[in-house]
């Protein structure tokens, strides 16, 4: 029987007892009192991030001789501190791939088990992102989620207007029209938050600009569009929400502003909190606005995946934990809490909009169904490095410290001679 404990050790407790001076496969420590083999996986914010417990709980119902083991870790720490941890020896069996950057820093440092073998025996067709985690032909992590982003929106407040091809151009006038208000008690037509991927990625995939390239001019039109919402008042200033720390969950589910572009994955905190009764907001998601307008949706996205430790004591059963929760079972179980999984086929997307609370109108339909997702940041050895650099000139031109046209002169800058 599923035990109702929740065995999930804290970060610096599992890097104590599983890091440099322990060997999770040695004297034991492998396998609980009653013999099952312990598969400990690094996550983040376990709490509150539902589909490692769906993953969790639907493994173990399925493999009862194994104990998965969740190490806890805060989510702004996860990167550096599995850094961390690998460098150290830690033998923690199943490592979460937040983001592509860090598998390919892990893969090519050889931390990571190749899973080559067992990516050529998918249906690859069927696995949206696994391109991403080709690594000169050899594999190293499964994807179990592909989010990319789409327009979440009030329903109350857009009312009938249509958002189903829109423009950037559209979406600007829109803002402007659903602006509403004066002072704290304000209403923005759009709110556009403060990571520089709303606009650097959104720009790059929407006018195949390379953002490793060090040309950075195709983000001048997308910086226009971010410009002219503040300075119409249709969208809150980026000043403001540093200054504030203005979370994008808040600006939709307070009725602050009326459209939000935001990855998939918000959806299934949408239905949890309304569900809990924190907000009662009757919202929707329509496709990304367009730079063109030729009846494509391209936008952007990330695969989160799993990962086998190099140094794993238990490397056959942290496999077959990665190799389910990244197929159809494991897609099925987290289609049934909103997320989007990797692994995809028609009763997962039937799964998928049956989650109670999650819209399921045409324009919803519509936005789950883009042209083209491309990855968030292209992967590079230089991804680390460069990703910096465009974040601070990013804020330092959102701010008002520069225009966007000195801006991205020193994006070339600096990019060219300190990277490349």
């Amino acid at each position: 029987m599923r035990k109702t404990t929740v065995r999930v050790l804290p970060v610096a407790l599992a890097v104590a007892l599983f890091g440099v001076a322990g060997c999770s496969g040695s004297e034991g420590s492998g396998t609980t009192s009653d013999g099952k083999t312990i598969v400990k996986i690094a996550l983040w914010n376990y709490e509150t991030t539902p589909e490692f417990k769906a993953l969790i709980d639907g493994f173990e119902a399925k493999n009862s001789k194994i104990d998965i083991q969740p190490v806890d870790i805060l989510a702004d720490d996860y990167s550096d501190k599995v850094t961390t941890m690998l460098a150290g020896g830690d033998t923690t069996d199943v490592l979460t791939m937040k983001n592509v950057t860090d598998y390919a820093r892990y893969g090519t440092r050889g931390q990571l088990m190749p899973l080559t073998d067992e990516v050529n025996k998918l249906k690859k067709a069927s696995y949206a992102g696994l391109e991403n985690f080709d690594l000169k032909g050899e594999y190293y992590a499964l994807p179990y989620r592909q989010d990319f982003w789409v327009l979440y929106y009030n329903k109350a407040m857009v009312g009938k207007e249509d958002l189903s091809k829109l423009t950037w151009t559209d979406y600007q006038a829109l803002a402007k029209k659903l602006t509403k208000g004066s002072g704290s008690s304000k209403v923005y037509g759009a709110y556009q938050h403060t990571w520089r991927s709303v606009v650097h990625a959104i720009a790059s995939a929407q006018t195949g600009g390379d953002q490793l390239g060090g040309d950075y001019g195709f983000l001048k039109d997308q910086y226009a569009v971010a410009n002219n919402l503040e300075k119409s008042g249709a969208a809150l200033p980026f000043a403001t929400a540093i200054s504030q720390k203005i979370t994008y969950d808040s600006q939709l589910t307070t009725g602050k502003a009326a459209m939000v572009p935001m990855g998939t994955w918000w959806g299934a905190r949408l239905i949890g909190d309304k569900a809990a009764g924190k907000h009662a907001i009757d919202w929707g998601m329509a496709p990304m606005p367009q730079i063109a307008a030729d009846g494509k949706t391209v936008t952007f996205g990330s695969p989160t995946a799993f990962a086998v430790n190099k140094k794993s004591g238990n490397a056959d059963a942290a496999k077959k934990f990665v190799e389910w929760a990244s197929g159809p079972e494991g897609a099925a179980a987290v289609a049934k809490i909103g997320i989007v999984p990797s692994y995809t086929d028609a009763a997962i997307t039937d799964a998928f909009f049956a989650v109670k609370g999650m819209p399921t109108d045409a324009l919803s339909r519509q936005a789950m169904k883009p042209s083209k997702v491309q990855l968030e940041m292209p992967v590079s050895d230089k991804a680390s490095d460069i990703d910096l650099i465009l974040k601070e000139e990013h804020e330092i031109v959102m701010s008002g410290e520069k225009s966007a046209d000195k801006g991205i002169a020193e994006m070339n800058r600096r990019v060219k001679n300190d990277v490349q």
